[in-house]
């Protein structure tokens, strides 16, 4: 892995990868060997966290605590929870408006998190950028964004600058369905795999771009494209955090250690509409969304094995469901408590001369009234 003058390097032929069965036991996979105890409890307890907060902010929201939209990732926890538990300290995360459940499988907290959907001043984004805009630099966490496709390239950028400096890492770049056919993505796509990036382009696809399903607006499997770049490329059901965990192991070590782009398509639904004011059945059937709950739903379905596997009590997960509601509703309590940005924040943060004036330069007017 080499730069020549203009950050180039020749591309590779790769073999390319098939959509993985629904019978494969990824309970056996050597990542998920791996996991402890403690570990697997925790895998569990991150998607129990997720939904406990995504609910009690839809109840907020209906209270009309909350403005603006509220994209849920109800049904969806397994993909977040399995992508961010194999993160090392050079792997980084970006993705889309629907961003609640990243953030909080990379560690940010329920409080800063519900005071952002509240707009107040102790929101991770300091109350500026609501449920579509959660940020932790400190933790590899760059965004939520509400322009579809618009975090792809970035993305792509983050890829570039672990290659470039050298580190043994890589980024994943989250996307919906609804943003594959996205001028922008391909472009990345293409970028990626000229200058041979160190990313994986993880496609959440929960069967509808806002209302429109896929059959309908993307012709040909979605991670096959891949072919068209020459990049190595995955699919799998991901209601299964061990399916996630497996398949994407495998391809966040190809970037690590080759410097490969690959594509995941990580088959996923969502309960609730595209966003919380949107209706939930006027494009599908509340019969389509029960049998998915009925027979897929993720956090059902890790329960379910973890019990099997003894890991799990039926008095400990009536502990940590308790804890996460606990958690949520305190959370709801500090958001209500925590005070408003002042009119002068609207001028912080906008420009680096205006937070740091000792160190300004040009001359002129930042800011019009």
């Amino acid at each position: 892995m080499s730069f020549n003058l203009k950050g180039i390097t020749t591309l590779s032929t790769k073999t390319k990868a098939k959509p993985t069965t629904a019978t494969t036991d990824y309970a056996a996979a050597a990542i998920n060997q791996k996991l402890t105890k403690e570990q697997k409890l925790e895998l569990y307890r991150t998607m129990m966290r997720i939904r406990r907060f995504e609910e009690r902010s839809i109840r907020a929201y209906q209270a009309k605590k909350i403005g603006g939209f509220l994209h849920v990732y109800i049904g969806q926890e397994a993909i977040a929870t399995g992508c961010c538990s194999l993160m090392g300290k050079h792997d980084h995360v970006i993705t889309a408006y629907r961003d609640h459940g990243h953030a909080l499988a990379v560690g940010m907290g329920m409080n800063e998190l519900m005071a952002e959907l509240f707009g107040k001043a102790t929101g991770c984004s300091k109350g500026k950028g609501g449920s579509m805009h959660y940020f932790a630099p400190d933790r590899n966490y760059w965004g939520g964004h509400g322009i579809v496709g618009g975090q792809v390239p970035l993305g792509t950028g983050l890829a570039y600058a672990i290659k470039y400096k050298g580190l043994k890492g890589a980024a994943m770049a989250f996307l919906g369905d609804g943003a594959v056919n996205q001028g922008a993505v391909h472009e990345a796509y293409n970028l990626a795999a000229l200058w041979q990036l160190p990313i994986v382009f993880v496609i959440e696809n929960n069967g509808y771009s806002m209302g429109t399903s896929q059959s309908r607006s993307s012709a040909g499997e979605l991670a096959k494209r891949a072919e068209g770049y020459n990049m190595a490329w995955a699919s799998v059901d991901a209601h299964d955090v061990y399916a996630v965990r497996a398949v994407m192991d495998e391809h966040l070590n190809r970037a690590r250690e080759k410097c490969e782009p690959t594509i995941v398509e990580l088959r996923t639904y969502r309960y609730r509409g595209h966003s919380v004011a949107d209706p939930d059945n006027t494009y599908r059937t509340k019969a389509e969304i029960e049998e998915y709950r009925r027979t897929k739903d993720p956090i059902q379905f890790f329960q379910d094995r973890l019990l099997a596997e003894k890991v799990l009590t039926d008095d400990t997960v009536k502990s940590i469901e308790k804890a996460a509601r606990a958690e949520a509703e305190s959370a709801i309590e500090f958001a209500e408590a925590s005070p408003w940005p002042t009119v002068e924040d609207i001028q912080r943060d906008v420009y680096w001369e205006t937070d740091h004036p000792a160190e300004r330069t040009s001359s002129g007017r930042l800011f019009f009234d």
